[in-house]
């Protein structure tokens, strides 16, 4: 409970400067994962949205079907790191919030 309309004012001002705070972080996710045989490294924002994907030479082994699967299970992977890592800030942002 605040007691001044100065107070409210500072308590919404720190609020706001907060969630700035992690809308920024979040929109610096940028997880990476490459594939075990290094066919595939995909980059994902924090959305899982994909930003990067680069192609090693180790893909010419793959049937089609394989290189299918090693890049769709890669850009899996990297999305599952972003939104974990989004998972973690949003956490520490409510439990600031309530503490």
């Amino acid at each position: 409970m605040v007691d001044t309309m100065d107070e409210l004012i500072a308590r919404v001002q720190q609020q706001m400067y907060r969630l700035r705070d992690l809308n920024d972080a979040t929109a610096a996710i940028l997880a990476t994962e490459t594939s075990e045989d290094g066919a595939v490294t995909a980059s994902v924002d924090g959305n899982g949205a994909l930003v990067d994907l680069r192609l090693g030479g180790a893909i010419a082994k793959l049937s089609p079907a394989d290189f299918e699967q090693t890049l769709v299970d890669t850009a899996r992977a990297a999305a599952h790191r972003a939104f974990a890592e989004r998972a973690d800030l949003v956490t520490a942002y409510n439990q600031e919030s309530a503490g």
